[in-house]
């Protein structure tokens, strides 16, 4: 395809092709009014906090694929746009079990951040190995920055004026932020950390890494049952919190909260 065509392509995108989605909007919306009433303590607060939390982290999933996607297409692969990655539509995303389910069943079970799967991206028509790293960084950079902002309003002092369960909700969502940031950087086939070291390795090496990718997930999760793995990972988490801010003590809070169904 000649640069000519590939522009006029591009040009021919329709805006939908950028516009947030209905369902990516109503789940900010699920998410702001849940916010309030958790705030305001009006209606059932467990409930409330249960349903802040989980739209939060599906829109914070949404804009995890989203960075992934317009680095992509920023870097040269603008057929990012026409598989609807732009719109933070989680229904669009390669995986929506592994993007969007399969996290949001880790939190309910374990409270634990999980990565999901990356958005397909045509790696022939990124520019180069950097830009080609940089779409594998993004993603769980956008998990930290959104922890960081999280925490920021803790750092402020707002968190003493009152409201305890909204902070406690705010507290469990950005350690969750932290949780999938963590885990999305071990440098494992299948996940960011290993597509994010994977344009730098020999043609030996990535094959190999295409072979264990698929499993690589699975492999991640098997780690986590281990005691001392799993020691290690939330001493880390809990580090890296502590030192943006997070106040530990409310994490066990908001995730208490959260589990409406245990009594």
């Amino acid at each position: 395809m000649s640069y000519g065509r590939y522009t006029d392509r591009v040009a021919r995108l329709p805006r939908e092709a950028f516009r947030p989605s209905p369902i990516f909007l109503g789940l900010v919306a699920l998410f702001l009014i849940t916010g309030w009433m958790t705030w305001a303590g009006f209606g059932n607060v467990r409930i409330n906090v249960f349903l802040f939390v989980a739209a939060g982290w599906t829109i914070s999933l949404c804009l995890h694929e989203y960075s992934h996607a317009v680095v992509a297409y920023k870097g040269g692969d603008h057929d990012i746009a026409h598989r609807g990655y732009l719109t933070l539509d989680p229904l669009k995303y390669t995986h929506p079990l592994l993007s969007i389910v399969l996290p949001l069943v880790f939190v309910l079970l374990g409270g634990i951040g999980l990565p999901g799967g990356a958005v397909w991206v045509n790696h022939s028509a990124v520019r180069s190995r950097f830009v080609d790293s940089l779409i594998s960084f993004a993603g769980p950079a956008t998990n930290l920055v959104l922890a960081v902002v999280m925490v920021l309003p803790f750092g402020l002092g707002l968190a003493d004026t009152g409201h305890p369960d909204f902070w406690a909700a705010l507290a469990f969502l950005a350690f969750l932020q932290l949780t999938a940031s963590v885990l999305n950087f071990v440098p494992m086939p299948g996940v960011d950390g290993g597509n994010l070291i994977f344009p730098w390795l020999s043609p030996q090496w990535q094959r190999g890494f295409n072979h264990v990718a698929p499993y690589g997930m699975l492999m991640l999760i098997a780690l986590l049952w281990s005691p001392v793995i799993n020691r290690w990972f939330f001493e880390v988490v809990y580090t890296i919190g502590d030192a943006i801010g997070l106040p530990s003590f409310l994490v066990g809070d908001g995730y208490d909260l959260f589990k409406f169904w245990s009594f």
